[in-house]
């Protein structure tokens, strides 16, 4: 329950912005709010390609690919900066790791997306899809 005068002053729109966040990712915000390990950089060609394949997304499959890493499908009211994780404020994480037979999985408590080191921008790009479009949320870490 919340006090009325707390919430007077929004309206409708505004106030489901603030309680729900944002439906529209913002590309330049959430990859200026990540950061990466295991030898990952922003410019690593890796990285690149993860974020040319992202640019490609609908805004859809880029809903999907947050809640698929981070649990939610919706940005927070201020922006990637305010990414929460189990234990409070938790920026959105891209680590090297397994091998590139291997899916891309996800920490969901991180909000962590464990990204294998794919020789080619067609294969991330179609494990990033099937990770993120025949994957349930169901079991995630």
């Amino acid at each position: 329950v919340v006090d009325s005068r707390l919430v007077s002053v929004f309206d409708a729109r505004e106030l489901e912005l603030v309680i729900a966040g944002t439906a529209e990712i913002d590309l330049i915000d959430w990859r200026n709010n990540t950061e990466y390990r295991g030898g990952y950089h922003d410019g690593h060609i890796v990285i690149r390609w993860f974020w040319a394949a992202v640019e490609r997304f609908n805004n859809e499959q880029r809903l999907r690919l947050l809640q698929f890493v981070t649990g939610t499908s919706s940005v927070p009211y201020e922006g990637f900066a305010a990414l929460r994780g189990s234990n409070g404020l938790r920026r959105f994480c891209i680590e090297k790791w397994g091998k590139i037979t291997s899916l891309p999985r996800a920490h969901t408590c991180f909000n962590r997306l464990d990204l294998p080191p794919y020789p080619s921008y067609s294969m991330l790009h179609e494990k990033l899809l099937i990770a993120v479009e025949e994957t349930s949320t169901f079991g995630l870490e």
